[in-house]
């Protein structure tokens, strides 16, 4: 009878998670209203699972390349002109290239808070919006508050400097992994960090979202 009572009871809080998961993203965060112009690029981009803010790799307020070393990709070009940053579960990262190799343990670990997190960083020459690249203008003041979200987000060494993660598990030739601080979980995804990251940067966004579609069904 208890077993019975315990599965009813997960069985629940998963059903409700879906509901939430489905209703919470319809309910909108609205973009802050500001006379400063916004002048600034940012992009949200997508997988088709995961989202990532893309911003400039250097302009007058931020140059990623001092936290996000072009040694670090394969290809060490420095020919770049964005950044594309996404927070998650560093089991995922570093272990399922792709869903088909996903495997049960990793997905447990990422669920329940039960592993450490990164930052998947990866370089372009140019965006190309459509649907799954959203462009959005920020201001001075709003991109700001942005750099000042994603850079705290990194884990840091003594000498405060990023901690680079040596890997092979790179997607390609122009991307990189980081330390990140925090532990993903099925309340806090890499999707609910992407959707915070345009709330502190005063975007439109969901009120709460795990997945990319809560955030991309605000900029049709």
């Amino acid at each position: 009878m208890r077993i019975i009572k315990a599965v009813g009871v997960l069985l629940g809080l998963v059903v409700l998670y879906v509901i939430c998961g489905l209703m919470l993203p319809l309910i909108p965060v609205q973009a802050e209203e500001t006379n400063e112009p916004a002048v600034i690029e940012l992009y949200i981009l997508t997988n088709g699972v995961h989202t990532d803010l893309v911003m400039p790799v250097k302009n007058d307020i931020m140059d990623w390349s001092a936290e996000v070393s072009f040694d670090h990709t394969l290809s060490k070009r420095t020919d770049f002109n964005y950044l594309a940053i996404g927070w998650g579960d560093k089991g995922f990262y570093l272990e399922t290239p792709t869903w088909a190799e996903l495997q049960p343990g990793t997905a447990l670990r990422a669920a329940f808070w039960m592993s450490e997190s990164a930052l998947h960083c990866t370089f372009y020459e140019k965006m190309t919006v459509g649907d799954d690249c959203r462009k959005i203008m920020l201001t001075e003041t709003q991109y700001r508050n942005l750099v000042a979200f994603i850079k705290d987000k990194f884990d840091r060494d003594a000498a405060g400097k990023p901690v680079f993660i040596e890997t092979e598990a790179v997607y390609g030739r122009n991307d990189v992994f980081y330390d990140a601080k925090g532990s993903y979980s099925f309340l806090y995804t890499c999707n609910t960090w992407t959707n915070d990251g345009l709330k502190v940067a005063g975007q439109k966004a969901a009120l709460w979202t795990p997945t990319d579609f809560g955030i991309f069904r605000h900029y049709r």
